[in-house]
């Protein structure tokens, strides 16, 4: 009979509920989430995303994501402007107090990563984020 530790895919599930944990533990001074954190990570890399774009490339329900966008313009972290292709469209962008917080966290998401990757050698850190990486580029967008 096999261990649950022998399934993969339980694997993968467990590291990512522990991952969450230790995400949410270091944002709760914030009063942010793991879902704000992507949201903001997301924005980042973009000039800008309509919510409905938003809720495709992170996998939150629609609603989550009006949500969400309230939190963070509450914050200064984000703001909706009107989308330049469409006026009656709203998109979703990164604020420079958005960009301040993000840089802010870079040390404390650092710690988390190294927290929960600890057993791995930097070599063996820098496998597991390319598969990771070719998995979510696959399966996830």
């Amino acid at each position: 009979m096999r261990g649950l530790h022998a399934d993969t895919g339980y694997l993968m599930y467990r590291l990512g509920l522990r991952s969450g944990q230790l995400f949410n533990t270091f944002l709760q001074e914030s009063g942010l989430r793991l879902r704000h954190y992507a949201l903001l990570r997301f924005l980042a890399t973009s000039e800008g995303a309509l919510q409905r774009e938003l809720s495709t490339r992170l996998g939150y329900d629609p609603s989550a994501i009006v949500g969400l966008v309230d939190d963070l313009e509450k914050l200064g972290f984000a703001e909706r402007r009107p989308s330049p292709d469409d006026r009656r469209s709203r998109i979703v962008v990164l604020t420079a107090d958005g960009r301040g917080f993000l840089r802010d966290t870079d040390e404390a998401g650092l710690r988390v990563t190294n927290e929960l990757l600890g057993p791995l050698d930097a070599t063996e850190r820098e496998t597991l984020h390319t598969l990771l990486q070719r998995i979510a580029e696959d399966g996830l967008t």
